[in-house]
This record gives structure tokens, C-alpha cells and sequence, in this order.
């Protein structure tokens, strides 16, 4: 059964040509105009992908992402026509997972909706406990084999990409990860402009593992050099 991608954009056209792109890479689309019908169509189980235009009538793309991230983890890449680096900020801290800007490579797109997915169908969206090992670490429990992670007993929602940097984290307590290293083993591609990308997600999973986002106890910047995950004792 092929993979699923709602492609939503106000311009028909724009649609008609990433369908058309997508389809002949062997993917099923569905299509919306705005973000009132990506809400509609994004409900449809067979969605495994979303691709969303930021500027749109009715419901912009950011509002939509927003909506759609309290019921859905899939992967979502937004595109825009802006470039600034506080637009693509903005778009992966309301809950996108990569942004493209226009006008794109076709061939560019295609790689990324490849990478998102393979992350995403790897990862999976499990929320259900299994057996298998787990690495404990204060508050947290990951189980590496079902890609679940725990807090205080709780499943922790996270897309697959903040699972993936978890994992990586998770894997390696202690250990101190460049932001650029951090995005070529999560994203598969090689940095650009990585600090950005992934300072936003990270912020997205503190907001969600720790007690204080602000004053962090787990995921640790060390300056100048990168990210790690803190190692902390059981009576924590």
C-alpha cells in the first residue's frame, strides 16, 4: 500500500504540480486549499504526511499545524515563501517538522518528504508500553525497541523527530552532541543551518519532559560546544 501526503495550499496550481511530482514517486495525495480542509482531510487515517502552505485564507498553515499537533504526530513540512530565519523559527516551533522555502527544488521536496517519512514509519507513533529494555535515567524511562519514552510513569508525546533526538540523547547520557552532528544523524542530510532547527526542537521537548523548560534538569546546552543529556540519579 503506497504512503499517504495531504498537500495543502491555497494555490491550486502549486498542489496540482506537488501531487502530480508525488504521485509519480509512487505516493497516494490527498488535497485541501486551506487550513479549515487540511483539519477536514488530515483526519483521514490513511495520512502518514503533511505538506502546508503558511499563507492561506480562512485558517493560515501555522494555526492549522498548531490544531493539528494536539491530535496528530505525523510529519509536517510547511512551506513559504518567506526565508527569513525568524519565519522558519516560527514554523518549527508551532509544531513543523522541516520547512521549505518557495520557489523548491522538486527533486529537494521529494528527498525531504522520503526522509520524514522513513523517520516517521521507523519511529512510529507508539504510545503503549511493551517489553524490551529500558534506560532509566531519573524521571525518564526510554524503551529503545518500541521508541517510547516515559516521564514520572506517563507516556511523553513527541513527533518523530523529537523522538529521534531523544533516542539519540537517550543512548548516549553524558555525552556532549554539536547541534550539526545532532542533525545529520537525525535528519540524514548534512547541516544547514542547523543551530536553528535544532534549538526550536529541543525547546519542543523540554516543554514536554521537564518540570521547568526554563531551568532544564535533563537536556543541558554546553556552550559553544552542543547538547547532552544529563546523567541523573534514580532518587532525582
Amino acid at each position: 500500500m503506497s504512503q499517504c501526503v495531504l498537500v495543502v495550499d491555497d494555490d491550486r496550481e502549486i498542489v496540482r504540480a506537488i501531487s502530480l511530482l508525488l504521485e509519480r514517486e509512487g505516493y497516494t495525495v490527498l488535497k485541501a486549499y486551506d487550513g479549515y480542509g487540511a483539519l477536514e482531510q488530515v483526519m483521514d487515517s490513511r495520512v502518514q504526511l503533511l505538506i502546508v502552505d503558511i499563507m492561506m485564507p480562512r485558517l493560515d498553515g501555522l494555526s492549522a499545524v498548531m490544531k493539528i499537533r494536539e491530535k496528530k504526530n505525523l510529519p509536517i513540512i510547511v512551506l513559504s515563501a518567506k526565508s527569513e530565519d525568524t519565519d522558519k523559527i516560527l514554523g518549527l516551533s508551532m509544531g513543523a517538522d522541516d520547512y521549505i522555502t518557495k520557489p523548491f527544488n522538486p527533486m529537494e521536496l521529494v528527498a525531504r518528504v522520503r526522509s520524514q517519512l522513513r523517520r516517521y514509519t521507523s519511529l512510529g507513533d507508539i504510545h503503549t508500553l511493551q517489553t524490551g529494555t529500558r534506560i532509566n535515567n531519573g524521571r525518564l524511562t526510554y524503551c529503545p525497541e518500541e521508541h517510547l519514552l516515559l516521564a514520572d510513569g506517563d507516556p511523553v508525546h513527541l513527533t518523530a523527530t523529537e523522538m529521534k533526538i531523544m533516542d539519540l540523547l537517550m543512548r548516549n547520557i553524558g555525552r556532549i552532541f554539536p547541534a550539526e552532528e545532532i542533525f545529520s544523524r537525525v535528519w540524514g542530510e548534512n547541516a544547514y543551518s542547523a543551530e536553528n532547527t535544532v534549538m526550536v526542537h529541543i525547546r519542543r521537548i523540554r516543554e514536554k519532559i521537564e518540570l521547568n523548560p526554563k531551568e532544564p534538569e535533563y537536556i543541558k546546552v554546553v556552550w559553544g560546544i552542543g547538547y547532552k543529556m544529563e546523567k541523573i540519579s534514580s532518587g532525582a
